[in-house]
């Protein structure tokens, strides 16, 4: 399978190249470009691994490649390593963790939001979460940018699941490293805040015999009032 792999600052400059051309056979994701390109360019083994993006999607590192894609390898930005992302499937809290550890960190903090039953009317019976993808990225991007001009984090991490979501299970998740606690704090605050505010992402409240999409009701409607 042939792929080609788009490099920026750091990783540019270890290479040689902006791109390079590979051949690879079997089963090919980012993780295993990289892997390979390492080994082609020993280099690259003095940097901390990239995010990957196909087009312009970040995807994650096992995601499969088709023959004659281009997968970027994007360096960890100027302030701290970012990570984001929107999944299907429930959050890997450890590994979010991961992403933002940090030799330096003193502090590590973690935010988890979770579906809960509404204690204001019906019953949840589960959510759904509905995106626009491209732009939702993007803004946590942004977001994520933003925090590492703000505060001296050493890695910030957003995820948001979408789809069907049952009453417990995790829909959002925010890990912010720095050296100490009041800037982790802080900039984990403002990231939730933040992205709670300015991201197109929507939440459809489902309970039996009706549901709602949260803030989008008609005026003066009340939760259980009108079936969808």
């Amino acid at each position: 399978m042939h792929i080609r792999v788009r490099l920026f600052a750091a990783y540019r400059e270890a290479v040689g190249a902006p791109t390079v051309d590979l051949e690879l056979d079997g089963e090919v994701t980012p993780a295993r470009a990289w892997e390979r390109l390492r080994d082609l360019h020993p280099a690259l083994g003095r940097f901390p691994g990239p995010a990957f993006a196909v087009g312009d999607r970040y995807v994650p590192a096992d995601h499969p490649l088709r023959d004659g894609d281009e997968v970027t390898l994007i360096p960890p930005v100027s302030g701290g390593s970012v990570h984001v992302d929107l999944v299907e499937s429930p959050i890997d809290v450890d590994r979010l963790l991961r992403r933002v550890r940090h030799p330096n960190a003193g502090a590590v903090v973690l935010f988890l939001g979770t579906v809960r039953d509404n204690a204001e009317g019906p019953h949840v019976r589960y959510l759904d979460y509905e995106a626009y993808d491209r732009l939702a990225r993007a803004e946590m991007e942004r977001i994520a940018e933003e925090v590492t001009g703000r505060w001296p984090v050493l890695g910030v991490a957003l995820e948001h699941r979408v789809g069907r979501l049952e009453v417990g299970e995790v829909s959002v998740a925010v890990a912010v490293s720095a050296p100490h606690r009041r800037e982790a704090f802080e900039a984990g605050r403002f990231a939730i805040d933040t992205l709670k505010t300015r991201v197109p992402i929507w939440k459809k409240e489902v309970w039996e015999g009706g549901s709602r999409w949260v803030g989008a009701e008609p005026e003066g409607e009340r939760p259980g009032e009108r079936v969808v």
